[in-house]
């Protein structure tokens, strides 16, 4: 039976030896016609040639469709499928001739293979011609073909362009899928809302059939990036893919395609596992030995998304123990120093989630000497993103008291919190305050960073994010324990004043405990002049006001007030 695809372009005339559509459905119609006939008198194999028979019949009602249909003879895909469809019929029509004799004397074994290679066939071409009736690609004129919409053009046009687009892509020949790939990736790029169009009306399971390696390597390299393309592009695209069984063709892509397939498929493959409900589907698929090796040896882009694919897997709780067991860790250390600026942020976040999620992961980052690489980064990325990973896991690590020793006695590291506090964004901030009211800083360290009480001050008027206010003040109170740093904050107008005004009664958005805090811990010391910088400011009144209410920490507070100015006043008296 002859398998080899006529040309691709549909003639402009006769001259090119290809005959009309018109003419070969004529001639189509009559060997059907003869076949439906001769299927009824045939006296070998007649099992088959009744399954033959049913194929046929439907084959009667699906030509006479395409007859009805406006435009069918103005469609190239018909160019394709009427010459392959009618050497099927012709081979089914020698087949009969000998299945009609009254004995017969060739290979049994040889007939049946025949037979059932030429129903396969027939079969196939159903399943193209019940395509593109469906598609309803025969109903509009073959002007508009892989003509893509205007930008005036209506919601039916764009769908009827998809609908033409994936009818060709399944049915057609390898130009044909190359050409209805190319278009849809143009349609992607030019019109980034169609990919909602794209998930409705697409057949994403033929398009991931694609990805195979059987694949031609031109129509391969076209799925793989309109894969990447739809999967990076909504949430509805990323589901279907992900449903079609998208994932593994992309792993396997990722593990062994050419670079550029890699990269391609990486976007994909981070994108997809963005969704918690797809992520654990990496471990199913061995992808987390993919993904590691990807972060080891892949080309840059590749990297950055294959860790953040690692990222997304250390989110998901139940899959997370395989990313230690099968060495992530390392090599997610490794891309903080030698990895690109958005590799370096992804592998800090991925740190981030595995250090804070308990004591295995942090021992084994400590283990590949990730706190130094870690510190490192802060030191030079520019990055405010990478930084706040990086804090929030050098954080999870200052739980252990080997880690905390080294962060307290680390001036650079302490100057630099300090610099956080004072010029960061409000996450980096509140990590930085939580840290330093941790850690165990010298005095000479904190007097280092006495300028970064005013932000902390600051910081405790902010109700938002929850936490802030806890550890602004407890930052600021751990700074207070030495002397000139008490007289440093109350020598500054603006901080006592939020100070007052926090304490204020009628002031309701800041909590009162955060406020005394400070207080009692500025009256400490005993020190007279920031008792009456204090006094002078109003905060005598607030406090007196606060015992009355019972407010925890105000009496106490009242009080330190009270006995910082009996002690100036036994002084003098002393002196005198």
């Amino acid at each position: 039976m002859p398998t080899s695809e006529p040309p691709q372009t549909p003639p402009s005339s006769e001259k090119s030896g290809i005959q009309p559509p018109q003419t070969l459905l004529d001639l189509i119609t009559g060997v059907l016609s003869i076949l439906l006939l001769s299927s009824l008198t045939v006296r070998s194999f007649v099992g088959r040639w009744q399954v033959v028979r049913s194929k046929l019949c439907t084959l009667q009602s699906s030509l006479s469709s395409i007859a009805e249909s406006p435009h069918w003879n103005d469609n190239s895909l018909l160019h394709t499928l009427f010459p392959s469809l009618l050497s099927t019929l012709q081979r089914l029509k020698a087949l009969s001739d000998q299945c009609t004799l009254s004995s017969f004397a060739g290979g049994k074994l040889l007939m049946q293979s025949d037979l059932d290679m030429a129903s396969s066939s027939l079969s196939s071409h159903l399943h193209d011609l019940d395509l593109l009736l469906r598609s309803g690609v025969l109903h509009q004129s073959s002007a508009i073909v892989l003509s893509q919409p205007g930008p005036g053009s209506g919601k039916d046009d764009l769908v009827f362009f998809i609908r033409d687009l994936f009818t060709r892509l399944q049915i057609g020949g390898i130009e044909f899928k190359r050409k209805a790939l190319e278009s849809l990736l143009q349609l992607l790029d030019k019109d980034k809302k169609s990919t909602a169009v794209v998930a409705k009306e697409g057949n994403f399971g033929y398009l991931i059939s694609l990805l195979e390696v059987n694949s031609q390597p031109l129509i391969r390299e076209q799925a793989v990036l309109a894969v990447s393309i739809l999967a990076s592009s909504s949430e509805d695209s990323r589901k279907i893919i992900f449903e079609e069984g998208g994932l593994g063709p992309l792993l396997r892509i990722l593990e062994t395609g050419s670079i550029p397939l890699k990269e391609k498929a990486a976007i994909a493959v981070e994108a997809i596992t963005a969704d918690p409900e797809n992520a654990w589907a990496i471990s199913a698929y061995g992808g987390v030995s993919v993904l590691i090796e990807a972060c080891r040896s892949g080309s840059q882009p590749t990297q950055i998304h294959a860790v953040g694919a690692l990222r997304n897997v250390a989110s998901v709780e139940d899959i997370r123990m395989a990313l230690g067991e099968e060495g992530a860790v390392p090599v997610t250390v490794q891309l903080l120093v030698s990895g690109s600026t958005a590799a370096q942020e992804k592998a800090a976040n991925c740190l981030s989630i595995l250090a804070s999620s308990g004591e295995y992961f942090r021992a084994l980052i400590i283990q590949e000497k990730g706190l130094p690489r870690l510190m490192h980064v802060i030191q030079d990325s520019l990055s405010s993103d990478t930084i706040e990973h990086v804090l929030s896991t050098i954080s999870s690590l200052s739980v252990k008291d080997s880690v905390s020793r080294i962060l307290s006695s680390s001036t650079v590291f302490i100057i630099q919190l300090g610099e956080f506090i004072k010029h960061g964004n409000m996450i980096l901030q509140q990590i930085s305050a939580s840290l330093l009211s941790k850690l165990s800083v010298s005095d000479g360290n904190k007097r280092a960073i006495s300028s970064c009480m005013c932000s902390l001050v600051k910081l405790m008027e902010s109700p938002k994010p929850v936490g802030l206010q806890d550890a602004a003040a407890e930052a600021i109170v751990s700074l207070l324990t030495v002397r000139s740093n008490r007289k440093d904050l109350v020598r500054d107008e603006k901080s006592v004043m939020r100070l007052v005004q926090m304490l204020d009664p009628k002031n309701e958005v800041v909590s009162k405990k955060y406020p005394l805090m400070v207080v009692t811990a500025v009256l400490g010391g005993g020190s007279d002049g920031c008792r009456k910088r204090l006094v002078a400011a109003g905060v005598t009144k607030h406090l007196q006001s606060l015992t009355e209410m019972e407010v925890t920490g105000a009496k106490k507070a009242l009080q330190r007030l009270a006995r910082s100015r009996l002690k100036t006043i036994f002084s003098r008296a002393w002196r005198e």
